[in-house]
């Protein structure tokens, strides 16, 4: 045995998390692409049965109420909240992430009033962020100002109203310093509005802590909704009353079955409702959160960190050097629970590495971007993903 998988073996044996990876639905494949969609949990095929056959089988529109279809978006929210560090009445599920940035964002600017007509975002940020920011700077006649998050405090004004980050950056899986940023918006009198997508069920956000104003995220990475699962949108308490939404709906009218011509919105989270629930991914993602019963984000952050510095050690062992380049920062307070690697070949690199039953995904133009999903990766499977990936850069045929 390797010095390496010796040092995985002992590193497995006092994983306290180790007994959740038997609540989800796993292989022989080493799975390090949580970070993009989430394993399945076991509990979640026989919760859709039931939603399917019983719930809309029989009962059909009864379900409405007698199996809690109406408040799902609020009591599925109200799960998610302590993952996020949010008290409970704050976070509304439903939506895509992209529609609830767009919510935010523009809900942002409405909070942040007259004489304040300037949008700054995350020059890094996904693409998607990108696009919403620019629709909303158009629609609320701001202006658009995209920096790094490093240059954000030096860009904040008299004009600022609203500022768009990423907590944990998608490509190198930087990991933005959410406390003092915010604290610099504040300063200015501008709105914070963060995406959590790439740290909600990772590492702990803070949210209510930090006074976080308005925040989305999505369901399908380390939450692991599944495909396509509902995202979420986290308005802070103090604010309800004044958020704005810009996509009004009968969900989130304050009588939603009185059908009045004029909209008055629903008191609370709920205002952030728009149309219809889509039941059954909600309720399969309120299944696939049981997992977390029990499960301390402090646990699942020091496993992620853990896992994360062991797989840069395998690397270093079993690459050659100069082959592969981590831009993953170092430091615990920078890093999420991703590792990016830059490598000249990425794409063929990732492509034989899946055909070796090691998954990760490929970022145009030169990074391996390896997530790792402390609820069911193990320290032998980070060993044996570095190792993998030795003989591939290396040109070692498959055994």
């Amino acid at each position: 045995m390797s010095e390496m998988a010796a040092k995985a073996e002992k590193l497995d044996a006092g994983d306290e998390l180790a007994g959740i990876r038997g609540k989800f639905v796993l292989d022989e494949v080493v799975y390090l692409d949580g970070n993009s969609l989430g394993a399945l949990p076991a509990a979640v095929p026989g919760r859709v049965e039931d939603v399917v056959r019983r719930q809309w089988g029989e009962l059909r529109i009864r379900s409405w109420d007698e199996s809690g279809w109406w408040t799902a978006p609020e009591r599925i929210g109200d799960r998610i909240a302590p993952l996020v560090g949010a008290a409970a009445g704050q976070i509304v599920v439903g939506d895509s992430t992209s529609v609830n940035v767009f919510k935010a964002l523009v809900g942002a600017v409405r909070l942040a009033g007259p004489g304040r007509d300037e949008i700054v975002v995350d020059a890094t940020t996904f693409p998607t962020d990108g696009y919403i920011a620019e629709s909303a700077a158009r629609m609320t006649g701001c202006t658009l100002r995209p920096v790094t998050p490093a240059e954000v405090p030096g860009v904040l004004g008299e004009r600022t109203a609203a500022v768009l980050l990423n907590h944990v950056d998608y490509r190198t899986g930087r990991l933005h310093d959410l406390p003092s940023l915010t604290a610099a918006v504040h300063a200015a009198g501008a709105v914070a509005v963060w995406d959590l997508c790439h740290s909600a069920g990772a590492l702990p956000v803070g949210l209510d802590a930090h006074g976080v104003d308005l925040a989305v995220g999505c369901t399908y990475k380390y939450l692991n909704g599944g495909p396509g699962s509902p995202a979420y949108l986290y308005v802070r308490a103090d604010l309800q009353d004044r958020f704005d939404s810009p996509l009004p709906g009968w969900n989130s009218h304050a009588e939603p079955f009185g059908m009045r011509a004029s909209y008055e919105p629903a008191a609370g989270a709920l205002r952030g409702r728009v149309g219809t629930p889509d039941i059954l991914s909600m309720l399969a993602l309120e299944a696939a959160l049981d997992v977390w019963d029990g499960v301390s984000i402090e646990a699942v952050r020091a496993k992620s960190l853990a896992l994360t510095d062991f797989f840069l050690e395998c690397v270093a062992a079993y690459v050659s050097a100069g082959r592969v380049e981590s831009v993953t920062p170092e430091a615990h307070a920078e890093r999420g629970s991703q590792v990016a690697l830059r490598c000249d070949d990425a794409g063929d690199v990732m492509k034989e590495l899946i055909a070796r039953g090691v998954v990760g995904d490929f970022r145009h133009p030169d990074v391996l971007r390896f997530g790792f999903t402390p609820l069911y990766v193990g320290f032998g499977e980070v060993e044996r993903a570095a190792r993998v990936l030795g003989d591939v850069v290396a040109g070692q045929p498959s055994v």
